[in-house]
Parts: structure tokens; sequence; C-alpha cells
């Protein structure tokens, strides 16, 4: 009876490795999905890793942001990927998405609302469910903290408006800003969305730190509440 062919990567070619390419060429030189076969190792009987890795991408619309989304229960969907690979694949995709959120806070200040965002983004981006968060700033605009309030559902989040005062007290912060999440995509700020900006603008009033931005983050782009005029 004839031997089911290997497709593990130590069989391939030197040159058709993702492990020797990286080492001869470079990280630059992989794609996406070879990045992916140096991660799992192996694919099945009937896919070498590059081509499971491929198919895997191809579901996820070939993004990352979108592979990252993927839980451990849906990976293992795919024939050749057990629990151990499912783990390496979404720990690595952590790591790329600790990485862009480390850069992203060595912004020296917030100078618009697109500075905010980039810090933003990383955190809020791919969430399947809504997160309120508040950026904490000094007097030069430059950030002391990031802090997530709430956690909600898919529609919605709550805020306490005296914990968010009562932590920029804490940090001798001057000015706040204000974000949050939809995961429908949708940028237009709901009823409770002005609500939340006015009490949060009020309060700060009061206590003498300014609410700079309220901004709503979708996973390509924002709405900024003060480039919208909607914290007159």
């Amino acid at each position: 009876m004839a031997k089911t062919p290997s497709f593990s990567i130590k069989k391939w070619a030197v040159d058709d490795r993702p492990r020797e390419k990286l080492l001869l060429k470079g990280k630059e030189s992989l794609s996406d999905a070879e990045l992916i076969a140096i991660l799992i190792g192996s694919g099945n009987k009937t896919e070498s890793a590059v081509e499971l890795s491929k198919r895997i991408l191809a579901d996820a619309s070939n993004k990352f942001n979108q592979l990252g989304k993927l839980t451990v229960k849906e990976l293992i969907t795919y024939v050749g990927i057990g629990e151990a690979k499912a783990i390496s694949i979404i720990a690595a995709l952590e790591i790329g998405r600790r990485r862009r959120l480390e850069e992203a806070l060595t912004q020296p200040k917030i100078t618009s609302s697109s500075t905010a965002f980039e810090i933003l983004k990383p955190i809020l981006e791919d969430l399947p469910h809504e997160e309120f968060w508040i950026l904490y700033l000094n007097n030069a605009n430059k950030v002391l903290q990031r802090h997530q309030l709430s956690k909600g559902g898919i529609t919605g989040t709550l805020v306490d408006v005296r914990l968010i005062f009562k932590q920029a007290l804490s940090l001798g912060a001057t000015a706040i800003i204000a974000a949050h999440n939809h995961p429908s995509g949708k940028l237009t700020p709901s009823r409770s969305d002005i609500e939340i900006t006015k009490k949060l603008k009020l309060a700060g009033k009061s206590l003498d730190i300014k609410l700079l931005d309220h901004l709503i983050v979708t996973q390509n782009t924002y709405l900024s509440f003060a480039d919208e005029g909607l914290l007159e």
C-alpha cells in the first residue's frame, strides 16, 4: 500500500521552505501565507503548510485583521490545524497587535484626531463587542494612560462618568479623549453616544479637565466629535 505523501516543511526543496527563505532573503521576502506556514509547520494529507495557510487567509479575506478575530474553536475546523497550531496563530497575531500599539504610544503627544485614532485603532478595530476607552493627557497633550472603562455587548456599553474623572484626578490629567468602537462598522453617533459626550464635557468643565474629543472607531476609519463640531 502506497504511503500518503508528507507535506511537512522539512520535506520541501530548500528554496521552497519559508524558514530557509527568511534566512536567505529576509523576512520581507515571505508572503503572508508563508509567515503563517512557519507558525503551523506542516499541512495535512492533501495540502502543504503554505497551501493550507493560503486557504485560511482567503477565508479571512486575506487580511490579518480578520484572521485575528478567529477563535481556537474556529481555527481547528481546518484539517491540519489542531489546538496547539491555532494557539500559535492567535498568539503571533496578538504579538503583532501589541507591537503596533506600543509603536503608536511612542507618539510624543496628541496633535489631532488622527494621532488619537492611531493609538486607539489597534485596541478597538477588531472587537466583536463594544468597549469604551479613555486616553488621559497632561497639559502638553501627552498620553499619561490609556484605560478601558467598560466592555459591553454588540450594541452598547455602560459608562460611569464618575470613574472617568476619579482616575483623571488621580493621574493629574488636564484633558481626556473618550473613544468607543462600533462593531457594526457604522460611524453615525447614537443618541446615547451624544448624551454621554455632553455629560463628559459638562463634568470635565466643573473640574477643569477638558474633553478634547470623542472618537467612534471602526476597523478602517473613525468619526471625531471634535472634527464634526459635535463638542460645541
